[in-house]
């Protein structure tokens, strides 16, 4: 008897929340077979492409976190890790207070990111795991003859559960000043003296974050038009927003010192820019879609002006990249099959195992 009231309890829970969900969630694409049991609420493309993005949340929100407050997500969130390895070399900045106090508001965002980036995750997880609850503990014949298999029901929602659901722990991440001072050293095809040290002081860290966000916005840019659901684009469109502020946030602060040589190297801000953009433009292999804070008057905005306070392509549009595209960059290798830089262990997700040469 306790049984069954159990069983009734959970089944009549799965019928309300299908009750609640959105037309979409309750359409062919859950339902495609007799019961809908080997479909996912989201199609498998999107699933993939949100995904993937996780690495570089993971990369932000850890850079941010250590540069503004000297500690990551394993003491703010550590939930969020999902077990993943401590990065490597991060640590606290020798920023001044108005710049620590932005980038901890970066910090504090990419939280918020990885929170809801895990939780969509889980709530399609939720989703699925509620429909097949109800078509085994609510399977009737004709005018409701009971004909679930109390026993089997579960097992076959747990392995349902594992096909389905995506998503992974915190990557190994390499945030050491030596990390970055390859870039930089690469950006500049000589080896800069001292090593670059991005914890050194605000200017270094602003230089250093420049690397970072604007290759996350353009991966949502790339993303957006291959996504089928309306949820999932929603989710993009979110995000690609705050990464943007982010990115322009970074290049207005340096672009106010576009001139400034940066101690010891006698090398200017905008340079810097340059160099850094020249190397996304090579390492991504797909032409031009990097720009510093100063180009050529042609190359602004209309033509009409060499500030490049923003990056956009000749009708001022944002740039996008494919995942891809995205690897060959964050890993310093130019290829996505060979892990390194940021990540020396490679991204997760299926689209960058798939690859790794390993797997």
């Amino acid at each position: 008897m306790a049984h069954f009231a159990h069983t009734s309890t959970t089944a009549i829970l799965a019928f309300l929340i299908l009750l609640l969900l959105p037309h979409s969630y309750s359409s062919e694409s859950i339902f495609s077979d007799e019961y809908g049991l080997e479909s996912s609420p989201v199609p498998d493309s999107d699933v993939d492409l949100l995904e993937f993005p996780l690495n570089l949340e993971y990369l932000e929100a850890e850079f941010f976190l250590y540069g503004s407050l000297g500690f990551g997500l394993d003491k703010v969130a550590p939930n969020l890790t999902l077990g993943g390895p401590k990065p490597f070399g991060a640590k606290k900045a020798k920023l001044d207070p108005f710049t620590r106090d932005v980038i901890e508001q970066f910090a504090w965002q990419e939280v918020g990111h990885l929170r809801f980036q895990i939780f969509y995750i889980c709530f399609h997880f939720l989703t699925y795991f509620c429909v097949r609850v109800f078509f085994y503990y609510f399977n009737f014949i004709g005018d409701g003859i009971w004909k679930g298999d109390l026993n089997s029901g579960p097992r076959f929602v747990c392995r349902a559960i594992k096909k389905t659901v995506k998503g992974f722990p915190r990557p190994q991440l390499d945030l050491s000043a030596k990390s970055f001072a390859k870039v930089f050293n690469l950006a500049f095809g000589r080896v800069l003296k001292p090593p670059f040290d991005p914890y050194a002081n605000s200017l270094n860290y602003l230089l250093a974050s420049y690397l970072i966000p604007y290759v996350g916005l353009t991966g949502y840019v790339g993303a957006n038009p291959k996504l089928q659901g309306s949820t999932s684009k929603r989710l993009v469109a979110g995000l690609l927003g705050v990464e943007s502020g982010q990115d322009a946030v970074i290049r207005t602060l340096l672009y106010k010192h576009a001139l400034v040589k940066v101690h010891p190297y006698d090398i200017t801000v905008a340079e810097f820019t340059n160099r850094l953009s020249d190397l996304r433009n090579k390492l991504g292999q797909t032409g031009l879609k990097d720009e510093g804070l100063l180009v050529p008057k042609y190359k602004g905005a209309e033509g009409k002006i060499s500030g490049n306070v923003l990056a956009g392509d000749g009708y001022s549009v944002a740039y996008d990249r494919t995942p891809e595209e995205i690897l060959r960059i964050v890993y310093g290798s130019g290829d996505e099959h060979v892990p390194g830089g940021f990540y020396p262990k490679g991204a997760d997700g299926r689209i960058a195992k798939s690859h790794l040469q390993n797997e």
